[in-house]
């Protein structure tokens, strides 16, 4: 799990998600670029820090919300991006779900 409180985490976990977005289920069967999916790596990177408490279930919808107001959102609507959220929160919180959906 990557250390959230260090100035180079984002930067790690950018690095991380750039080398292997392309293995997940949401971006392998997608032509989008990693530029696409990049905010919904850094929302749910943000996200496991803000709602540390928190499990995905609890938060999910909260976080739909918060997406629709998310200012790097670029064009994604929540259903094209949760999967990328999903997979930074669960790197960050240490939780692992094979579940897309």
């Amino acid at each position: 799990m990557a250390d959230m409180h260090t100035k180079s985490g984002w930067t790690d976990e950018d690095a991380y998600w750039r080398t292997n977005y392309r293995s997940r289920p949401y971006a392998s069967s997608s032509q989008r670029s990693y530029d696409y999916y990049q905010p919904g790596y850094r929302f749910g990177y943000d996200a496991a820090d803000r709602y540390a408490d928190k499990s995905w279930e609890d938060v999910e919808s909260s976080l739909s919300r918060d997406w629709n107001n998310f200012e790097d959102r670029g064009s994604s609507t929540w259903e094209d991006i949760k999967g990328a959220v999903k997979d930074a929160w669960n790197r960050m919180t240490g939780k692992r779900s094979p579940t897309y959906r």
